[in-house]
């Protein structure tokens, strides 16, 4: 729902503020008043491309700001969430045009680019009149207008998995081609490189041992030599630790005999004793598993520099050497059977284009049976409001796939595809007699498009999931029973979407829930354009200013109010 639309110095308009309502909100104003640069601005918030000449003449800048309700708008929280912008149930949508030639557009105060403005636009209103923005006039949206029809979204959400899955077969089939050319100019060098590093066959951390133990053996003389030397110092010489222990021991038991105080002084000797012991027997264990071995020291010494040789060529450390042997076996035992892994991955493929094929003719049956019940419908709409001799028409095809890899299969048949199916859907329409149908973006003016989007919504209604609609010229070209007859239609679909109808039809202006007078005024020399919502007695005498012109009459003011009266009756009774 759009809350509220601020303008700031755009072309006659100074500065206004218009908040909407539920419903159908009506804006009626004379021919110039600037009715259409409410459009316009609107038109900027969905990304139109704008000029500086729209800004106000004395001012630097126009802002042009919207304030939409989403609360239930999973669409536009998707895309903000895609994009990295703070959701909120209130969306701020912000466009400024400088005089500087900048161009700023803003989502909830975020800077984005005028592409995403523009997408954004699209999951929230969709505005008829001499605009881009129509979706009606985009044959890629018809599609979705005929799958909203007919609502069956488990057969979509079928066709839309395995179009996923076959996709991604389809782009990993694609990443192994790209690789082939590469991978077998490669086979030789991997196999010659695999060869290398297996004559050597390293394992995990062994640099580390080998330097370790290398650090042993090399020193193998000077530990023997350091070793005996602990040895003598400690047990096995002429006044060793351990015989002037044990002398201490002595004096220290005859002192115990004399004075008991030196008890615990004779226990911390006991212990020294153990423990010079303990390091010797420990030393002498070390030392006899020490031998001197050149021939085993050569042979590690050897290895060691295989190892840092394979090491320097292939990544600087054996962690990053054994990963590479890992990745050039997997690329060499991919090349060796890569006409295998093609081959089964193509019998996968096979599978899911049928699979998808049969998926999107499901769907497809199901279109053909709406396209039936829309045509009937939309038929009918239009000779109620005034295309009374047109031909509505719902055209589905299938395009046969050419000699490419992206297709599906139906009854052994190639087919192009999207994210949609197989099938191309675009409107028809022949707005007179005698006339072949053609489609409908070549052959519908504004007017017409206004009424075919409100024959078409009024079948949809329930099902679209677009919040707001904003017709501009929808009255265009009718006049009285017919106009009666679009209002009401616009007062039904209010029902299910915010509408916002610009007319100059009293017919139309009577169905509304709110009444907004756009007027054209002169203050300081300059014509500013204004508007504002109208009471309900207001309403009544802009209405009768519709039927009878400027000089309204009793009889004109009566008439309006029996055109509100009738109007609203007749809304409830539909």
């Amino acid at each position: 729902m759009l809350r509220s639309l601020y303008i700031k110095d755009y072309a006659l308009i100074e500065s206004i503020k218009i908040e909407f309502g539920n419903g159908l909100n009506i804006i009626t104003g004379e021919t110039g008043a600037g009715k259409s640069i409410l459009i316009d601005a609107m038109n900027l918030l969905l990304g139109e491309r704008a000029s500086i000449d729209i800004v106000r003449k004395g001012a630097s800048k126009s802002i042009v700001e919207a304030e939409f309700d989403v609360t239930k708008n999973n669409k536009v929280k998707n895309l903000l969430k895609e994009n990295e912008i703070e959701f909120a149930d209130e969306l701020i949508i912000r466009r400024e045009i400088s005089l500087k030639g900048s161009n700023r557009c803003f989502i909830n105060d975020t800077p984005v680019t005028l592409n995403l403005l523009k997408e954004t636009g699209y999951f929230l209103v969709d505005l008829h009149g001499q605009h881009e923005h129509q979706s009606l006039l985009r044959v890629e949206t018809h599609i979705d207008f005929l799958d909203e029809f007919h609502n069956d979204s488990e057969a979509l959400q079928k066709y839309k998995k395995a179009f996923a899955v076959l996709n991604e077969l389809l782009s990993g089939l694609k990443g192994l081609r790209n690789k082939e050319e590469l991978i077998k100019q490669k086979r030789d060098l991997y196999s010659f490189q695999i060869k290398e590093i297996d004559a050597v066959s390293p394992e995990e951390k062994e640099d580390e041992s080998i330097s370790a133990e290398l650090n042993i053996l090399e020193n193998s003389e000077k530990i023997l030599e350091l070793t005996n030397s602990i040895n003598n110092a400690l047990y096995n010489s002429e006044g060793c630790a351990f015989d002037n222990l044990n002398r201490a021991k002595t004096d220290l038991t005859t002192l115990l005999k004399i004075d008991p105080s030196f008890k615990e002084m004779l226990d911390e000797l006991e212990s020294a004793i153990t423990l010079v012991n303990d390091v010797n027997s420990n030393v002498l264990q070390y030392q006899s598993k020490v031998e001197l071995e050149p021939e085993k020291l050569e042979s590690m010494r050897m290895r060691l520099s295989a190892i840092n040789m394979l090491k320097k060529k292939y990544g600087g450390s054996l962690q990053s050497l054994l990963e590479y042997r890992n990745k050039i076996g997997a690329e060499f035992e991919l090349a060796e059977n890569f006409e295998t892994e093609i081959n089964n991955l193509l019998k996968l493929i096979t599978a899911k284009r049928t699979s998808a094929g049969d998926y999107a003719a499901e769907l497809s049956t199901i279109r053909y049976e709406a396209a039936k019940k829309i045509t009937k419908e939309v038929s009918s709409a239009l000779s109620e409001l005034g295309i009374s001799n047109s031909k509505f028409e719902v055209n589905i095809k299938q395009i046969p796939a050419d000699n490419g890899e992206e297709f599906i299969t139906y009854k052994n048949k190639n087919y192009r595809y999207d994210s949609s199916g197989f099938d191309k859907v675009e409107f028809f329409i022949s707005m007179n007699i005698g006339e072949d149908l053609k489609p409908l973006i070549k052959v519908a003016s504004g007017g017409e498009v206004s009424r075919i989007m409100l024959a078409l919504k009024s079948s949809l209604a329930k099902n679209d999931k677009l919040p707001i609609l904003i017709f501009d010229e929808i009255d265009t070209g009718i006049s009285g029973r017919i106009a009666q007859k679009v209002g009401n239609k616009l007062k039904s679909l209010s029902a299910f979407h915010q509408i916002i109808a610009i007319t100059h039809l009293p017919q139309i202006a009577g169905f509304g829930n709110q009444h907004y007078l756009v007027e054209k005024n002169e203050t300081d020399d300059r014509v500013v354009s204004s508007i504002k919502l109208l009471s309900e007695e207001e309403r009544v005498l802009e209405i009768a200013k519709l039927i009878s012109g400027e000089k309204v009459s009793d009889i004109s003011i009566q008439s309006a109010r029996e055109l509100i009266s009738v109007s609203q009756i007749t809304a409830v009774r539909n």
